[in-house]
This record gives C-alpha cells, structure tokens and sequence, in this order.
C-alpha cells in the first residue's frame, strides 16, 4: 500500500456502489483512485472526507492507471469556496484535470495548489491569485515561458506592449495586433511574484488565458463558459 498526502480533485460516480476519485498528490502527481462500496452507512464518514479541495492522508494499492483505495483521513478542515471564490476554485482544479497528466510527479505544482486553495478559501486577491497559479501551472508542466525577456533575447519593457505566443514566447506587440496584449511592466510584476496594480493585472488575463486555450486544444473549459454566461 502507499500512503501518501493529496488533494482531491473531483469525483464521480464508478459503477454502482463507488467513486472514482481523482487527486493531486505530492509525491505521484496526479492520480485516479475507485474508493469502492461507499453507499453502505458505514462508509458515509469516508465518502464525507472524498469532497473536493479536501486534504487527506490517502492509502491507496496501485493497480494499473488507477489506485484503490485503502484509507483516506482529512488532514485540514477544507476551506469553504463560497461566493466569488467558487468559480475561480472550479477553475483551478478543471485545469489541473486537463493539463496535467496521471502519475508523473510535480512537487512545484503540488506547492502551488496548496497556496492557491488557502488563498481561495480566504477570499482574497482572486484575481492574483489564479494568474500565479497559471504561472506555476505551466511552469510545472515545463510549457512555461521566460517572462523577463521576448523572444529574441531582449529585456522587457515596462511602457511596451507584447503578446504571449505558446511557440515562441513573449513577443513585442505590432501596433494593431488582434491579439490580446499586455503591458511589459505586469510581465515583469508577474515574473517577480509582485502582484501589479488593478489594471495591470486585468490585463493579464485574456494573454494567460490564450497560452492556455492553446495548450487545451480545441475544446475550452467548462469554467470559461460559466464565466461568460454569468457575465451575460
């Protein structure tokens, strides 16, 4: 058996009677474990403990690409994502689920969803928070970028303008670029983990979101379409 600490993700009926839990750990990366016979009453406790942004101590007997479950014990009081803070929690683990892989290890990104939960659970600088989450995120995954300097070398520039192209990096914006762009001085706020001033950082999201969206592939996140039908 290992016994290791981990994140829920997300959850979903399996078969009949269990659940196919998926969770960030930190030492395996993601990971897919059935938690059978969870509908008897004397597996409410654990199926209470199996809910997402629940830390737990997980005991699982690995077999082939998904985990059974052995134990599960909450290791914190998981944070109540309530108000402005459920979308953007949605959001965070939807990513995680289509980004990163099964069972390669990230200990990085498994650091930066435990500070990106507390923040969340706190309600506070959601904004910041996700756009240091979509850094580290990418960064983990080694499909980050260098956020100092464009693609040919150059220092950025606080007043410039550039766009964030998955290929080549950070590229200095033409004068009518359909691209969505961003000021070098909220690049630069970013790549030194300083949270920039409210328009800066407005600025930053439709970039990250685009580097994303390229590395989703054609289909888009289901958090992206909750967002625009709120906003409507």
């Amino acid at each position: 058996m290992v016994q290791t600490p981990a994140f829920v993700l997300h959850t979903r009926p399996w078969r009949e009677t269990s659940l196919l839990v998926e969770v960030l750990s930190s030492r395996h990366g993601r990971l897919g474990i059935i938690a059978r016979g969870l509908s008897a009453s004397r597996a409410q406790p654990l199926r209470a403990a199996l809910q997402p942004w629940q830390w737990l101590g997980l005991g699982y007997v690995p077999k082939g690409e998904l985990g059974q479950l052995r134990s599960a014990e909450a290791l914190d009081t998981a944070p109540r994502m309530l108000g402005p803070a459920l979308l953007p929690a949605f959001y965070v683990n939807e990513l995680v689920l289509r980004l990163v892989p099964r069972q390669d290890p990230l200990p990085d990104l498994y650091r930066a969803y435990a500070e990106v939960r507390e923040q969340l659970g706190e309600g506070r600088g959601l904004a910041w928070a996700l756009r240091r989450f979509e850094r580290d995120l990418l960064a983990g995954l080694g499909i980050g970028m260098d956020l100092s300097c464009d693609d040919h070398g150059q220092a950025l520039q606080a007043d410039a303008c550039y766009r964030l192209d998955a290929e080549r990096g950070v590229c200095l914006a033409p004068a009518a670029s359909r691209d969505p762009v961003v000021e070098g001085g909220a690049l630069l706020a970013l790549a030194a983990d300083r949270c920039p001033d409210p328009s800066a950082l407005a600025s930053l999201r439709l970039p990250m979101r685009g580097l994303l969206a390229h590395h989703l592939g054609p289909r888009g996140l289901q958090s992206w379409q909750m967002a625009t039908s709120l906003a409507r």
